[in-house]
């Protein structure tokens, strides 16, 4: 498993369609070449040739075998943070505007899936906030209301009306607020249908070194071969060291277990997807075919080799999972897999060109939405590169931590 992926990942496992792409042979010249073939670059890629931009994507290893595969694809419009945390470094109105990103980034992907079939078991779902805390209710209640007040759709669930299988004491339903997917599939999808548009795809290869030129870059590539294009995409995730020595954000270790088929999934309401309202908070997902997934336990990132925590944070993990849900029996898990994740203070990802040099630009999308971050930077780009303007970029620019 190639970079900071430990452990066997449920989604590059299961799915036995590998598919494959060529590396890099010749010199190519193109208008973006995006360096990163996870989820975030095949999303660029798709925008790119969806907008009549022709593109190149370099991958240093395989596709959607990095990070991507370590994500659990639970996909809710929601941040990391609840609004009442992050006001302090995020005014309301972001927040809120942050929020009906999401949804828009949501609705792409039901757009993408009804548009070219659904490869990638993509289902809508509503997403689940809750405590078991008694401490913690008032935190959900404040994040209800702030939400209602500004017009999403809502409900709050108390112990008397919970129709989950699991210890709750206040909840937050958000109707339709969310949806999953098969990373590993959605990032091929995504490929298939960007090359049929004009787009190149070349894995096993790793981007060097690169040349900024006055109207453009070259990448210098493992084996020799040089892409030139007007703009460079990085699409990596967290290791951006090649373009730039600024420390984007904070670096973590999280853990997801995933278990064999289940019989039946009793208990669990609709599939709903579920975070808690801990810190690090956990969260749990269904698959199409009857598996439990659960996440989290986030630890700082220098502890990714220290197998004694891993062991105890899958044994944390199994334990809650069996505890939440007592009344499925045959929870057996069959994977288990950690790996990097990169957080920022205000929860939001990075999207927009570099201070120093205008044809490097970032889709970075850092914290628990990076999926839909990325959605939204390769609109975003797209039509930067079309020399639109788009406002809502101002809330993912680079350098708005810099002082």
């Amino acid at each position: 498993m190639q970079g900071y992926v430990k452990g066997k990942p449920i989604f590059t496992s299961i799915n036995s369609t590998n598919n494959q792409y060529a590396y890099l042979t010749e010199d190519v010249e193109t208008d973006v070449v995006i360096v990163g073939g996870g989820v975030t670059g095949s999303i660029c890629s798709y925008y790119m040739s969806k907008n009549n931009i022709k593109s190149v994507l370099i991958e240093k290893g395989r596709i959607a075998h990095g990070s991507t595969s370590i994500t659990t694809s639970l996909l809710q419009y929601e941040l990391d943070e609840n609004a009442s945390e992050l006001k302090e470094v995020i005014e309301s109105k972001n927040i809120v505007r942050s929020y009906e990103l999401g949804l828009c980034a949501l609705k792409e992907i039901e757009k993408f899936v009804e548009e070219y079939g659904n490869k990638c078991d993509y289902i809508k779902r509503d997403t689940l906030l809750y405590t078991a805390k008694n401490l913690e209710k008032n935190s959900i209640k404040e994040e209800y209301k702030f939400r209602k007040e500004n017009g999403f759709n809502v409900e709050y669930i108390d112990e008397l009306d919970n129709p989950y299988g699991f210890d709750l004491k206040a909840g937050l339903l958000s109707k339709e607020g969310g949806a999953e997917i098969d990373p590993y599939k959605f990032t091929n999808h995504l490929l298939e249908v960007s090359i049929k548009k004009g787009a190149l795809v070349y894995e096993n290869t790793e981007a060097k070194k690169i040349e900024y030129l006055d109207k453009g870059v070259i990448i210098y590539t493992s084996y020799g071969y040089k892409v030139k294009a007007k703009k460079v995409i990085v699409a990596t995730g967290y290791n951006t060291s090649l373009f730039t020595n600024k420390n984007f954000g904070t670096k973590n270790n999280t853990f997801n277990i995933a278990t064999k088929p289940v019989k039946e999934i009793r208990g669990w309401k609709e599939g709903v997807l579920i975070r808690d309202n801990s810190d690090p908070y956990n969260y749990l997902r269904t698959t199409k075919d009857n598996r439990l997934i659960i996440g989290g336990e986030d630890v700082d990132f220098k502890e990714i080799e220290n197998e004694d925590i891993a062991f105890e944070k899958y044994s944390i993990l199994e334990q809650r999972l069996k505890s939440m849900f007592k009344y499925i029996d045959d929870i057996e898990i069959e994977y288990k897999y950690c790996g990097c994740i990169e957080s920022t203070k205000d929860n939001l990802g990075y999207i927009g060109p570099d201070k120093k040099h205008e044809n490097l630009w970032y889709c970075l999308g850092y914290g628990g939405n990076g999926i839909l971050f990325a959605i939204l930077g390769g609109i975003m780009l797209s039509k930067l590169y079309h020399e639109e303007k788009d406002e809502d970029m101002r809330l993912f620019k680079v350098n708005r931590f810099d002082n």
